[in-house]
């Protein structure tokens, strides 16, 4: 394939660690991916941190403006991103891919040589683990769990096995360029049948009480993670981390402490799933049920799995503070596995636009989340065209060259939090490969989706599979 950097894992690693310069050249896809600082350590309250962050970050991204002013594709050897990536920042780099994506020969050529990580776009959600089976229950059995018997909806991990087992493969052949995935999700309002939380798994019977939902929220956490992560998995020590909750604070003024509620907007919840409104707030009218769920997820994971909360829009200084606050509500409660929980990175999301936030925010936010957990990502990365971008060809270049220029900033805001002793920031991941197949793609209400239905060029690389001149600033490893 035309410029798809064909050389030896031997030739592009000296590369990259030499910094030699050469010619360089959804069904629902609706997202919004082991140190620790404890938030007893906190001097200031949240507010405060905030506003100091943003007086101190002025120097730190004046600095990476000047440092990211040049563009040198043309320099730039022909390289893997995930050798640049490491060589340069010391951090992983990750893609998002779904079922028809990695069917793509080219889509995992390039997986394969620029990738070392990967998310589930889909395959991992409640829907598809229940068989996309949305509208009614797919099936019921009944098992042992924790002594006693109980009916549970049958689970169908085929979707994300066949992923799992092509990469599974590569791993076998190739075990110097592993690559490591991350569970996505276990718990969020969306793509979450809503039958699962009725009484009979019948949207048509009344909600399940508190006591019940926990049961079921225990099972679903334990069966799923003993499945991809048990000792007895073909995919043992395959995942690196794990979403336990997504996406679980409002836009807006949301419950207690901005928790997202049942009445977010006008949608109703006998609806099948839900875009904005949550039915697990619907039934425990608190963050009970987050808790429970990172206890559950500490319980049930092999302590070598990191456990994150991930979530988008999470530069807004209002819900930042929200965010904040439930992840010190997380780790007020840990403890060891069956007794407390465990949470040991804050996944924010990354569903920028071209001019909104700033890198002085980013740099505020991994600050903010790596006070009170130490360990940060960023989990789900692309940019939404400018406004006036209307995928005219004649449009491309100068698109290209702002992308270009986004992109360097948050790359330099990342690299700037590396400075901070306190901040452990893991690694990035974006969302997709190639711009077609981006779900910015479809027009999308939901955060930080497409809500102009225009075309969009978020990615690092273009239709034809080529890489973008966004991909150079990331290759560079001066």
């Amino acid at each position: 394939m035309k410029r798809l950097f064909s050389l030896l894992t031997a030739v592009a690693l000296v590369l990259s660690l030499t910094g030699c310069s050469g010619s360089g050249s959804t069904e629902n896809t609706v997202t919004s991916a082991d140190t620790s600082v404890s938030s007893s350590s906190t001097e200031t309250t949240v507010s405060q941190e905030v506003s100091e962050d943003n007086d101190n970050d002025a120097d730190i991204a004046e600095d990476n403006k000047t440092s990211a002013s040049t563009d040198e594709k043309d320099e730039l050897p022909d390289i893997a991103l995930r050798d640049a990536v490491e060589a340069k920042a010391g951090m992983f780099v990750g893609c998002a891919v779904t079922g028809s994506e990695i069917d793509d020969a080219q889509v995992w050529e390039i997986i394969t040589t620029h990738f070392n990580r990967v998310t589930l776009g889909n395959e991992l959600k409640p829907d598809a683990l229940f068989n996309y089976s949305v509208t009614t229950c797919p099936g019921k059995e009944t098992v042992t769990f924790n002594g006693e018997e109980l009916e549970v909806p049958k689970l169908d991990y085929s979707r994300a096995e066949k992923i799992l087992n092509k990469f599974l493969e590569w791993n076998r052949e190739n075990p110097d360029r592993e690559i490591k995935i991350r569970g996505h999700v276990l718990v969020w309002h969306s793509q979450t049948p809503e039958w699962f939380f009725h009484e009979e798994y019948d949207k048509t019977k009344p909600y399940v009480d508190k006591a019940t939902m926990n049961k079921r929220l225990e099972w679903y956490i334990s069966t799923v993670l003993t499945h991809f992560t048990g000792e007895d998995s073909k995919y043992k020590g395959m995942f690196y981390g794990w979403d336990v909750v997504n996406e679980a604070i409002s836009d807006g003024t949301g419950g207690p402490d901005g928790i997202r509620t049942d009445a977010e907007n006008s949608e109703s919840l006998n609806e099948d799933r839900h875009g904005s409104n949550s039915s697990w707030y619907h039934i425990y009218q608190s963050n009970e049920f987050i808790i429970n769920a990172f206890k559950y997820a500490n319980k049930y994971a092999p302590a070598d799995l990191e456990l994150y909360y991930n979530d988008y829009n999470e530069c807004n200084f209002n819900k930042r503070n929200n965010i904040l606050k439930l992840l010190e509500a997380i780790k007020a409660e840990e403890g060891a596995p069956g007794e407390g929980t465990r949470i040991d990175a804050m996944g924010m999301q990354g569903h920028y636009s071209m001019d909104d936030p700033s890198s002085d925010i980013i740099l505020a936010s991994i600050k903010n989340y790596a006070r009170v957990v130490g360990k940060v990502q960023i989990t789900e990365m692309d940019i939404t065209a400018s406004s006036d971008y209307k995928g005219q060809e004649d449009q491309k270049e100068a698109e290209n060259e702002k992308l270009r220029k986004r992109y360097n900033l948050i790359y330099f805001a990342i690299q700037g939090s590396t400075k901070i002793d306190y901040v452990d920031f893991e690694g990035f991941t974006f969302w997709g490969t190639v711009d077609h197949y981006s779900w910015l793609q479809s027009r999308s209400n939901v955060g930080g989706g497409n809500t102009t239905g225009l075309p969009q060029m978020p990615l690092l690389f273009d239709e034809n599979y080529e890489p973008k001149p966004c991909f150079y600033v990331f290759a560079n490893t001066k």
